[in-house]
């Protein structure tokens, strides 16, 4: 798969024309700006890119911006991975970047403006490893069927002490009113909300300056978790956008209040995990929602989009559970699920109909961590969905009980397995891609070897 990549093209893409728009009217209207910032999201979901001084930011949509293709292909820690030669071995030829419309915004609290960017071959073509084109890619399959999803993500999320506990691990953060560690989980405390409220209140201000749609913030069931809602889209790509922001958004509010925002799957072993909780339905060329039928149980639709989350969960787990730590979420009581059940209302099961007008009938879907990569994790949740609806499969009967101590022996639950069981999804590589999902294996396959040649402090006390 070691391949030189064709020369950078600089004939701007069609969509350049309105990002161009939207950026001179958010610099006539914030005059004191003085930096851009060029972004991508690579295969982890971590923003990268270049700050470009205002009055060099025409050339972004004149000519694009040179960059590598390996920036996507980055690990957690931001090191190259150089999966099949890409990038050290190929020499790491650039591409040309265009500015994605419906992206441009003010930086919360900064001098600076910013906008997401697509990279392009020398073709146009964009570049297998984007995650954003592969979601743009199985949208197109929808388009087809002329089916709309309607998609809102939610993430969880820790606060957490920006000093570390004396082995380096994580401590949950102090009260803002007492000073007092915080210790309770209080899940849904308003109690909680009211000592946070500085950091809420920052956190509201960076998603208006931001054009992020944060909805209904809660505490969760953690000392220091919480989970911020945001509202649906038609256009599932400005779905993950947004996710993709509001990360970007949290950590600029906790640094702003003195905390830390942590994603991480599993910060604590004995503690509630951090999800990345999807939820879609489908529109109709005439609006309606097709899960919806009229019945309080929902729509054939509704039940042919669930059995094709079931038939897709195992082959997609690599990309709802990214890294090493991401398994130790699935746990009995832990609010993450163990096996594809699915329910109505019913929290234990990782693919819920949750309760609702039939003009909102929708999926949650449980399963991806808050260290998924948004692109990735919707993708393959529609992906799934749309596999569903063409062969119309059978979900089976919604579990009435709690099904959170029934684990699936078939879904890989640890991350060399899950790949190995990626690799193997013919039907997945037909929707994003083989090529996206053979870069995304073999990045999170070196992601994981280098971290197992650290050795963990409970190895020198278990063994030395």
């Amino acid at each position: 798969m070691n391949k030189v990549s064709p020369p950078p093209a600089f004939s701007a893409p069609a969509f350049v024309g309105q990002s161009r728009a939207e950026f001179e009217a958010l610099r006539v209207a914030n005059r004191d700006l003085e930096y851009v910032d060029a972004l991508l999201a690579d295969v982890v979901g971590t923003l990268r890119g270049k700050r470009l001084p205002i009055h060099e930011a025409d050339k972004l949509f004149e000519s694009g911006m040179q960059i590598p293709h390996s920036l996507y292909l980055m690990d957690a820690h931001g090191e190259m991975t150089n999966p099949f030669g890409r990038g050290i071995g190929d020499g790491d030829p650039d591409g040309t970047a265009w500015p994605i419309p419906g992206t441009v915004s003010r930086v919360w609290g900064t001098n600076r403006a910013q906008i997401l960017m697509s990279l392009r071959d020398g073709q146009g073509v964009p570049d297998p490893a984007e995650p954003r084109a592969a979601l743009e890619r199985v949208l197109e399959r929808f388009a087809e069927m002329k089916l709309t999803p309607v998609c809102a993500l939610e993430l969880e999320f820790y606060l957490i002490d920006p000093a570390r506990d004396a082995d380096g691990s994580p401590l949950p953060p102090r009260c803002p009113r007492t000073g007092e560690r915080e210790h309770t989980a209080s899940v849904y405390g308003i109690d909680d909300l009211d000592r946070y409220a500085a950091f809420l209140s920052s956190l509201n201000e960076a998603a208006a300056a931001q054009k992020v749609p944060v909805s209904a913030a809660s505490k969760e069931y953690a000392p220091g978790q919480f989970e911020v809602n945001l509202r649906h889209q038609e256009d599932a790509r400005r779905a993950a956008d947004h996710a993709v922001f509001l990360k970007q958004i949290v950590r600029a509010a906790a640094r702003a209040n003195k905390f830390e925002a942590s994603f991480m799957a599993k910060p604590y072993a004995d503690r509630a995990g951090c999800g990345l909780h999807i939820h879609m339905s489908l529109l109709d060329s005439d609006g309606n929602n097709v899960f919806d039928d009229g019945t309080a149980g929902g729509s054939d639709t509704l039940r042919h989009a669930i059995g094709g989350l079931q038939a897709f969960m195992a082959d997609s787990m690599a990309l709802f559970a990214p890294n090493l730590n991401s398994y130790r979420r699935f746990q009995p009581d832990m609010f993450a699920p163990v096996n594809r059940r699915w329910g109505v209302n019913n929290r234990s099961a990782g693919l819920r109909v949750p309760v609702s007008p039939g003009e909102a009938r929708r999926i949650e879907h449980r399963v991806a961590g808050a260290d998924a990569n948004p692109y990735y994790a919707l993708a393959a949740v529609l992906a799934g969905v749309h596999h569903g609806l063409v062969e119309k499969l059978d979900p089976g009967a919604p579990a009435t009980t709690s099904v959170s101590r029934e684990p699936d022996l078939e879904l890989p639950l640890m991350i060399d397995d899950a790949l190995k069981t990626l690799k193997q999804s013919t039907l997945l590589n037909s929707y994003l891609g083989a090529e996206t999902l053979s870069l995304y294996r073999e990045t999170k396959r070196i992601e994981a070897q280098r971290l197992r040649r650290i050795i963990p402090l409970a190895e020198y006390d278990w063994y030395l």
